[in-house]
């Protein structure tokens, strides 16, 4: 999904564009299995009662509650949660109605980390920490591939045409990997 157009700068590219990691959705989709399955079950039971047909009113009415509050709401709060990588800043938006943004030129970031425990490890996941000359550091919960953005955002941030992968082979030396200390053929 690309990042709208109209809101980046003349010149300026969307790098990577991505969403918190689907294991953000775990509890929603759990609260979801056991909304209706405890829905179901009460309907179920209801359906013997003289007043059947108010039970099942009142069930599905809290049914539908619940899952808009525990389901429906954390979904789109997920779908509308952006990270986005562009070729001259770090943009960051969350929220619907209440939107939240933040921005960070590239030339500002000072460094950039990653942390990630067991089960980010497992799921892939993790936390990036963006470091700018004047601010706290921010974090960012829950970005997939934390590892590789971490690669992309400090090859961006640095922008070193030498260390990028595409370079020619004639600059490579016979193993095919930089080595401290060499020089390309034909600079001795």
């Amino acid at each position: 999904m690309a990042y709208p157009d109209d809101l980046l700068s003349q010149g300026e590219q969307v790098v990577l564009h991505k969403h918190s990691h689907w294991k953000m959705l775990l509890l929603p989709y759990f609260c979801l299995v056991v909304v209706l399955g405890v829905g179901t079950w009460l309907a179920v039971l209801a359906q013997d009662l003289e007043w059947a047909n108010i039970a099942w009113i009142v069930i599905a009415a809290l049914a539908v509650v619940l899952i808009a509050w525990l389901f429906v709401a954390p979904f789109i709060r997920w779908r509308t949660t952006h990270f986005i990588i562009t070729t001259d800043r770090v943009m960051a938006r969350m929220g619907v109605v209440n939107r939240t943004g933040i921005d960070i030129p590239l030339s500002r970031i000072s460094s950039v980390r990653f942390e990630h425990g067991l089960i980010d490890r497992v799921v892939g996941c993790g936390t990036l920490i963006i470091e700018s000359s004047s601010q706290e550091p921010l974090e960012f919960y829950d970005i997939p591939s934390v590892e590789k953005v971490h690669t992309l955002l400090y090859r961006e941030v640095n922008d070193n045409p030498h260390d990028d992968f595409a370079r020619p082979a004639a600059d490579l030396p016979p193993h095919g990997y930089p080595d401290q200390g060499y020089e390309p053929r034909g600079r001795r």
